[in-house]
């Protein structure tokens, strides 16, 4: 997740949740990075099958996915796995004004959860990759970590395919839920793009549609009874 809370990085700990994947707790905001029923299972079911599973299968050749924050990466390795067995490029873009230590990164156990060895490395590499620049990490898959705030990103206008919005919830970063933020997003997606997030509140789908998206609520992961879908129309 994006954390803009403070001037400094904030200080975190790991934490195990219900399904043997890892999260970080940020105790200053009394918040953790994803749900505590299941790190893993969350950003398969929020971002992987409600946002990017439907972009790859109407894709022809390619599909770009912004991501607001990279935090542990979790959302780029399952992205990234699911490049690995579909003939779609994808560009992947996160924007993280605070990434995490390296000495955080070793403490996250991810070989606890993903027993896959090339997946094990790939981690490692995303969390190694250069900010500010795309790297091809497979030959249909490149991340270009941003380092900043979202509010100060210069994003292209209508190119994204995909977004996961993945903040922290609304109560605890108000500054990133706004009409204008949704707005910035809107001008950002390409024509029929989607925005993904676990979150459900009524002023965040108030929020998108005010900025023009079109909202519906899906079933949640497990512990969260609803997620949200955004789309921009096709005539955007």
């Amino acid at each position: 997740m994006n954390n803009e809370n403070t001037n400094a990085t904030p200080k975190v700990e790991v934490r195990p949740t219900a399904d043997g994947s890892s999260t970080l707790y940020v105790p200053a905001l009394d918040e953790h990075y994803h749900s505590t029923h299941g790190a893993l299972q969350e950003a398969q079911h929020v971002y992987i099958a409600a946002g990017l599973t439907p972009a790859l299968a109407a894709a022809h050749e390619s599909v770009r996915v912004l991501e607001v924050g990279f935090g542990t990466g979790l959302n780029a390795l399952l992205t990234l796995q699911q490049s690995l067995i579909s003939p779609v490029n994808i560009q992947y873009d996160t924007i993280e004004k605070y990434p995490l230590l390296p000495a955080i990164i070793s403490q996250l156990g991810v070989e606890r959860y993903v027993i896959n060895p090339e997946l094990l490395a790939f981690h490692e590499q995303l969390h190694a990759a250069p900010w500010n620049e795309s790297v091809p990490l497979t030959t249909r898959f490149s991340l270009r970590k941003i380092a900043g705030a979202l509010q100060e990103t210069a994003l292209l206008p209508n190119n994204y395919h995909v977004i996961y919005f993945d903040a922290f919830a609304p109560e605890k970063q108000p500054e990133l839920w706004t009409e204008a933020i949704f707005g910035q997003l809107y001008a950002a997606a390409a024509p029929g793009a989607v925005l993904v997030s676990y979150c459900a509140q009524g002023q965040f789908r108030r929020n998108l549609r005010a900025a023009g998206w079109l909202t519906e609520k899906l079933p949640g992961p497990p512990g969260k009874r609803e997620m949200t879908r955004a789309r921009k129309t096709l005539a955007a």
